[in-house]
């Protein structure tokens, strides 16, 4: 497995949950920083959240105090739990792996993207 493999994303109602997972390659996992980023229609492709080998995490304005990310080292597994969904957080959301995280900044590893996977927020 060379690249992430996104999973978890659906149709939800406003106000509605959904856990997002990432299966990463597995390749030195443990000490890669993690992202997720998400693209809306017809909009430019934006990070959300990232978390450092080390548990450090960093968050867009925009979802702060709603999502989470977290890591599970043993499964290989990056995780986005999204609570409070509005209709704005619709997009594609893709998985990160290897990115550069230093000093609160996250740059993404043009490397290793996922395909990518479909979140829809009825209002």
């Amino acid at each position: 497995q060379v690249q992430p493999v996104e999973s978890g994303g659906g149709l939800v109602q406003a106000g509605g949950s959904l856990r997002l997972s990432c299966v990463a390659s597995g390749r030195g996992f443990s000490r890669n920083a993690m992202g997720w980023y998400r693209q809306p229609p017809g909009k430019q492709r934006e990070l959300v959240a990232a978390i450092h080998m080390g548990g450090g995490t960093k968050y867009a304005d925009s979802v702060k105090g709603r999502f989470t990310i977290s890591r599970d080292n043993a499964k290989n597994t990056v995780y986005l739990q999204m609570n409070s969904l509005k209709a704005e957080d619709t997009a594609v959301y893709y998985c990160n792996e290897g990115g550069i995280f230093n000093s609160g900044t996250y740059i993404a590893n043009v490397r290793s993207w996922g395909r990518g996977t479909q979140v829809t927020v009825s209002s």
